[in-house]
């Protein structure tokens, strides 16, 4: 396999530069001083910033963006052996490896490597203990899925041997990783166009686990299925987490919680039984407490102050799409979260209780055609939290339509139990509803993995 010398700088040019992992890479690399390139299917955020950085970004996958003076092709899981830059880089022998590999090459780099992995919350934690990193002034170097408003990107360069690393387990990915530490935030069904069943993925994750040393950390949920068999033998020093209860005991645990007027968790960050500190923050939900606790748990271990980790995340206001406030429009709330799954729709609504609101809309985009059929009756009861549902059509990403899946069938199934739920094939006839429906003190929460952030922004004008 080819090896990068991160030390002498190269032209690299990434297929699918503008994807969430992939541009922040691009600009660690830049920064770095290597030559970087790239193409990808459409123009976007991600795109206008690299080039506004000065990294020329091509717009289709041609064969000719293969210039001869690139010297190391990366690119996506999505792109197919078919892809013409794909086929050109291989007919002129260039070096090529996918992202996984890339990144699991420069966290080699760093002596503390930490990857945080889980079916749900992986952006957010990553950015939590980001900031508590940068607040005890370690200098880290991050790898975020998100843009972090703290640093204005989704990546930094830093110049200590501490890199935080966002660790997706699609394809097996985090498995080509070299993590010195790890954070298991939750184990559950996802992905299963490629996993095979939960089973599979525990088989994975277990796996992902084996790659650490006695003397590493793993900082993992307390409340994961049959905890002890996943753990088990493993030389890594293992810490649990989790929500204080009675009958359940955890090495860090979130205890006394109690909410603001904006739904904002404050509780006593506990370590066995003594209280370290009390912690306020500025994220809504029992969900966000807990990947607090996680982060926080991980910062005490590798020794940072508990000033810093009370300071950090009192200031962490989200990652982006992450129950981000988009604006208001004539009294209404709107709010983009990037919730996909019914885990994540049911905590982020649950959150969304605690937020000031008179109705709860919440307009959902469907995330690939496999996914809404195998959890169809989950996502059914997920989005039945919220007081009026509107569905966009399922946003296909990687994915071709069946024709045996649509969200209809979410619709049907929310009417049938008697939700107000509707759906809309376009995003200007779900504008034009929302517009004539949604009332002063509503709140307006667009949710999904795809585009449908562009339905709240279009509302406001954006």
């Amino acid at each position: 396999m080819y090896q990068i010398d991160f030390h002498k700088p190269i032209h690299v040019h990434f297929i699918g530069i503008g994807g969430s992992s992939m541009s922040g890479l691009a600009e660690l690399l830049h920064t770095r001083g290597f030559k970087v390139s790239g193409s990808d299917q459409a123009e976007s955020a991600a795109c206008l910033k690299l080039k506004n950085l000065g990294i020329p970004v091509d717009y289709g996958n041609r064969a000719e963006n293969i210039s001869p003076d690139i010297e190391l092709v990366v690119y996506t899981a999505a792109v197919r052996t078919d892809n013409p830059e794909y086929v050109a880089a291989l007919e002129k022998g260039i070096p090529m490896m996918d992202r996984a590999e890339f990144l699991g090459q420069l966290m080699k780099q760093y002596k503390n490597a930490i990857s945080i992995a889980g079916t749900h919350g992986k952006t957010t934690t990553s950015s939590m203990l980001s900031m508590i990193l940068l607040e005890a002034g370690m200098d880290p170097t991050i790898s975020l899925g998100a843009v972090l408003d703290a640093i204005e990107s989704n990546s930094r360069t830093g110049h200590s041997e501490h890199f935080v690393v966002e660790s997706c387990e699609y394809t097996n990915s985090f498995l080509k990783f070299f993590p010195k530490h790890e954070i298991i935030l939750n184990i559950e069904a996802e992905h299963l166009d490629f996993f095979k069943d939960l089973e599979d993925i525990r088989h994975s994750f277990r796996l992902f686990m084996e790659k650490l040393s006695s003397d590493s950390h793993l900082v993992i949920q307390g409340d994961i299925d049959r905890l002890d068999e996943l753990t088990a033998g493993l030389p890594a020093q293992i810490t649990t987490y989790g929500i204080a209860s009675a009958n359940k005991n955890y090495d860090y645990s979130a205890a006394n919680i109690s909410y603001d007027s904006n739904g904002f968790g404050s509780y006593d960050l506990m370590r066995g039984t003594a209280c370290i500190a009390r912690i306020s923050l500025g994220v809504v939900g029992v969900h966000n407490i807990s990947n607090s606790v996680a982060a926080a748990a991980m910062a005490d271990l590798l020794g940072v102050p508990d000033s810093a980790i009370v300071t950090a995340l009192r200031h962490f206001g989200g990652a982006s799409r992450r129950f981000e406030k988009k604006g208001e429009l004539a009294g209404i709330t709107i709010i983009d979260d990037y919730a996909h799954h019914p885990t994540e729709i049911r905590a982020t609504l649950t959150a969304a209780k605690n937020y000031p609101h008179k109705h709860i809309w919440c307009v959902f985009q469907p995330h690939t055609f496999s996914r809404t059929k195998a959890l169809l009756d989950d996502f059914t009861e997920a989005l039945s939290i919220a007081d009026k549902i509107v569905l966009a059509d399922i946003f296909a990403s990687r994915e071709t339509d069946p024709g045996d899946i649509s969200s209809r069938d979410i619709m049907v199934r929310l009417q049938k139990i008697g939700k107000e739920a509707y759906y809309f094939p376009s995003f200007d006839e779900i504008e034009n509803f929302l517009l004539l429906n949604c009332t002063n003190g509503d709140l307006l929460i667009t949710m999904g993995a795809g585009d449908i952030v562009k339905v709240g922004e279009a509302l406001l004008g954006e």
